[in-house]
């Protein structure tokens, strides 16, 4: 780990919350809502207006994770800022800023935050899930980063499914498509012991289980690491997840697999620092 302070900023798509990382300890954490529906260079002013504060000296690289899809530095399709179709970012904060400046998929973020600072550390070979309104991951394959050639590898959640894809079951957009509810408004039915709520995660688990299955059959990874806003309702859903797990054909691979639920404060934040850690792994 580097002695040196890097910058890692969590770019969402109604706030943006930045700190600064040194020898894995986060310090001067800050949060602020962005205007979601602003013009392009507006929410590029709101970021840099944002950042200013925090570069010192120390400061050696900035790192971004986004939730969109990023390749060579530019931005495409951020969601829930639509003006950022198409956005040369790292271009514009390495101009403004005179650093090295990494970008990706806050998805990528997120497993790399737990391979450095939380419950992948130790691991060769892990994927990070995030489970929230969308179903997301990224990937790590012999202790690195591995993104694919245009930043969109492990996008299983857009895999064909029964009769649609994965993340349509498997994330928390199941309770709008299946049910038409509000998912959580089913949590906290679930959290009160309501036996239908209940009954949905419990499905929601079977679903998951056969996106870990094909996780599985893809990768034959050691770890996966489960993110986003539905791992608090683990409970519920584990079981049948794992009931579904234990159906994948090769049992022996199952013996030393786990499944581990994030723990970790700002991975997102942290995730986006670690890009350079990646990074110095390539040079």
């Amino acid at each position: 780990m580097s002695k040196q302070v890097i910058l890692g900023i969590d770019l969402g798509g109604t706030n943006q919350r930045a700190g600064l990382v040194k020898d894995g300890s986060l310090s001067s954490v800050i949060s602020q809502r962005i205007n979601p529906g602003g013009a392009m260079e507006e929410i590029l002013q709101e970021l840099f207006n944002f950042i200013d504060p925090l570069i010192n000296n120390e400061v050696i690289a900035i790192g971004i994770g986004v939730p969109g899809l990023v390749t060579a530095g530019i931005v495409y399709d951020v969601v829930n800022i639509p003006s950022w179709k198409e956005l040369p970012l790292q271009q514009l904060m390495e101009q403004r800023y005179r650093l090295p400046v990494l970008i990706n998929n806050d998805a990528n973020c997120f497993a790399l935050g737990e391979f450095y600072f939380g419950k992948g550390k130790g691991y060769d070979n892990m994927v990070g899930l995030t489970i929230g309104t969308g179903l997301g991951s990224g990937i790590i394959i012999n202790k690195k980063l591995y993104a694919g050639k245009n930043g969109g590898a492990g996008e299983f959640g857009m895999a064909a499914y029964l009769d649609k894809y994965y993340e349509y079951y498997a994330s928390g957009q199941f309770f709008q498509n299946v049910y038409g509810t509000n998912g959580e408004l089913v949590f906290k039915k679930a959290e009160d012991g309501n036996a239908e709520a209940i009954r949905m995660y419990r499905e929601l688990g079977t679903h998951l289980g056969n996106a870990i299955k094909m996780i599985l059959y893809t990768l034959d990874i050691e770890l996966i690491i489960l993110g986003g806003s539905v791992r608090q309702a683990f409970p519920y859903f584990s079981n049948d997840m794992w009931k579904q797990i234990q159906t994948f054909a090769y049992k022996r691979a199952l013996h030393s697999f786990k499944i581990e639920v994030s723990e970790l404060e700002n991975s997102g934040i942290l995730g986006a620092a670690a890009l350079h850690y990646d990074l110095k792994k390539n040079t």
